[in-house]
């Protein structure tokens, strides 16, 4: 409650005293208007009697020897009560002049307003507040004997001026006086009430505001007067009640909020706790997917399809060093043939830098002049977002890099990227397991000094490739190649110009053959190519092209050789043609070799039933031919 003009106090006092003194008022007032009204009616009708009785005088006889109409002169001239509230009376002649008035120095003269009294028109009366005016016309039928024309035109007018009666004046001031009383009794009235309303009312409520207003800032501990037994106090009992019952609520709810900061502390380590298991769960999971294979293409593709998929990565890239020494990108998400196989040297780019210095290189927006996206701008110029670029670095090695990109800008969090450095050291280690476990598979399945595949991987995939043609019914030819006098090579040049030998003879063969023919070493100086779906003449137009090729390359010119040249002896066989078994057709095809060198080496000779039984061959049915031993050098 507020201690200026709107307080209980004052409105009670203007909703109860004010309201009495208008109605007072208003009471006086309209008594005063009536009497008024009944004072200015009484004085018309007094006057309207007045100016009657006035006509009717000049209706009297006249005495005899007195001039006429000498009543009304008299009655003018006395000093009659009845004329008493009169403040003018002529008989006025047509012509306005004054005949008779209650004023004999006016006789004779014409009235002030005498244009306005005779104009033509009836008779009027008229009041205002202080005074009623008649004007009546003189003469009828009955003065046609003392004046001629009396009923067709006035012989006179009579005006009257009626003022105000005294006792009306009197009557008004005790109105007056009633109403200046009433206005007084008001004031003390007024004045009462406001101090009893104050004491009894204004000052306990101020108390009992000021007791609220100090609960309201926080002072539960506050109570208001509450001594009397009347509503006041019984608002400050209930008042203090509901105090007493916030202090307890109040305790309790700083009870409550203790309580709530610790469980607040908890759910927060509680969450932190989550955040550290989903990380763990997380690299748990990378871990596992990426040591479930060692095979480098499934293991790209195990990292492209899970990192993205957990960490919420929407564009994300591998990049492995190759064997230039560049960065080359080697699986993306979402798949983009355009961007795999792109490469980017040392330095070049954010992935360069990263890969250089063998740090991590976080740009919060690429499309900053400063952040170098890639070369040659071939980053589009609406690109935007943040990127992370991290080494795969295993014992100071630089493997290739993950780039992790985000359409929003300063999108990664220092979490996130602590995270992503953490799955790199893990993505590193399997990369780096891959590639030794390539390497291994390599080295077991390639013949180290001609770089082709050995004995091992030639009959894998000679066993493939009979299976499809027996499957398809189609061919598959084999060419058995040896090098001719390679023993004399050796014998004369020493072991390190025949090991050349064979890795020259090799790269001529290997350039002249198909990605899908298979050139491997077969043992010793012999080598063996696997046409696949090449029937037997097509085969043995192939080895033709193969002699000639080792014949015409000039890297093959040998002194010590027959002819200063080496050359080499082809044996051909197909399946189904010559055999229906891989051993079989193995052993045709040596068959045709040992022809060859029989027929003079240098040339290419197709099988043909019964080569297998010559004598001068070590080989032949009664003892079969066993692929996994070595074969004998044929001189």
């Amino acid at each position: 409650m507020a201690s200026g003009f709107n307080t209980i106090g004052r409105k009670l006092l203007r909703s109860v005293a004010l309201p009495g003194l208008c109605t007072a008022l208003v009471v006086v007032a309209l008594f005063w208007r009536q009497a008024h009204v009944a004072t200015r009616d009484a004085t018309h009708d007094e006057a309207l009697v007045l100016a009657e009785f006035v006509d009717t005088t000049f209706r009297l006889t006249t005495p005899a020897g007195k001039p006429p109409h000498s009543p009304v002169a008299e009655l003018l001239a006395s000093n009659t009560r009845l004329l008493g509230s009169t403040t003018e009376l002529n008989v006025l002649t047509p012509e306005g002049r004054i005949r008779w008035s209650t004023r004999p120095q006016e006789v004779g003269l014409r009235h002030p307003a005498a244009a306005l009294l005779t104009a033509p028109g009836p008779q009027w009366a008229r009041a205002d507040e202080h005074q009623t005016e008649v004007l009546r016309p003189l003469g009828d039928k009955e003065c046609e004997g003392c004046h001629a024309g009396a009923s067709e035109r006035p012989v006179g007018l009579l005006h009257l001026r009626a003022a105000e009666p005294v006792v009306h004046r009197e009557l008004t001031d005790s109105l007056m006086g009633a109403l200046v009383a009433v206005f007084v009794l008001g004031t003390l009235l007024i004045v009462a009430t406001g101090t009893s309303l104050h004491f009894f009312l204004v000052r306990p409520l101020r108390r009992l505001m000021a007791a609220m207003r100090r609960a309201e800032e926080g002072d539960v501990l506050v109570r208001a007067e509450a001594g009397d037994s009347d509503e006041l106090a019984r608002l400050g009992s209930a008042f203090n009640a509901m105090l007493a019952r916030l202090t307890s609520m109040k305790a309790e709810e700083i009870d409550t909020h203790r309580d709530l900061e610790e469980t607040k502390h908890k759910l927060s380590l509680k969450e932190e706790l989550e955040e550290r298991v989903a990380e763990l769960g997380l690299l748990f999971d990378v871990a596992h997917s990426l040591n479930s294979t060692l095979e480098l293409p499934e293991m790209l593709a195990r990292i492209t399809q899970l990192v993205p998929e957990r960490l919420h990565i929407p564009d994300f890239s591998i990049m492995l060093v190759n064997a230039e020494g560049h960065l080359e990108i080697k699986s993306t998400f979402p798949a983009d043939p355009v961007l795999e196989g792109m490469t980017f040297r040392f330095g070049e780019g954010i992935c360069g830098r990263a890969a250089a210095t063998q740090r991590s290189v976080y740009v919060p927006d690429v499309a900053e002049p400063s952040s170098q996206y890639a070369r040659r701008d071939e980053r589009p110029e609406q690109e935007r977002g943040a990127m992370y670029c991290v080494p795969l670095v295993h014992t100071n090695t630089v493997l290739g890099v993950l780039n992790f990109q985000r359409p929003e800008v300063a999108s990664f969090s220092p979490q996130e990227l602590e995270m992503l450095a953490t799955v790199a050291d893990q993505v590193a280690a399997a990369v780096k397991n891959a590639l030794l476990h390539t390497e291994a598979v390599r080295l077991t399945l390639t013949d180290p000094l001609t770089g082709v595949p050995n004995r091992r991987h030639l009959f894998s995939r000679l066993e493939l490739e009979v299976a499809r043609a027996q499957r398809f019914g189609t061919h598959v030819s084999i060419l058995m190649v040896d090098i001719d006098h390679f023993k004399k090579l050796n014998d004369a040049a020493g072991h390190r110009a025949g090991d050349e030998a064979l890795r020259k003879v090799c790269d001529v063969l290997r350039a002249r053959v198909r990605k899908v023919d298979t050139l491997a070493r077969y043992g010793g100086e012999e080598f063996m190519l696997v046409l696949s779906n090449v029937s037997k003449k097509d085969a043995h137009e192939v080895a033709e092209k193969l002699r000639r090729a080792v014949v015409e390359a000039p890297q093959l010119a040998a002194p010590t050789q027959p002819g200063g040249h080496i050359t080499v002896s082809i044996g051909v066989a197909t399946l189904p043609t010559d055999a229906a078994a891989q051993d079989h057709l193995v052993d045709c095809a040596d068959s045709a070799l040992y022809a060859s060198k029989r027929g003079g080496r240098n040339r290419v000779t197709s099988y043909e039933p019964g080569m297998e039984v010559h004598p001068d061959r070590e080989r032949g049915l009664s003892r079969p031919h066993d692929p996994s031993a070595a074969p004998m050098a044929k001189a």
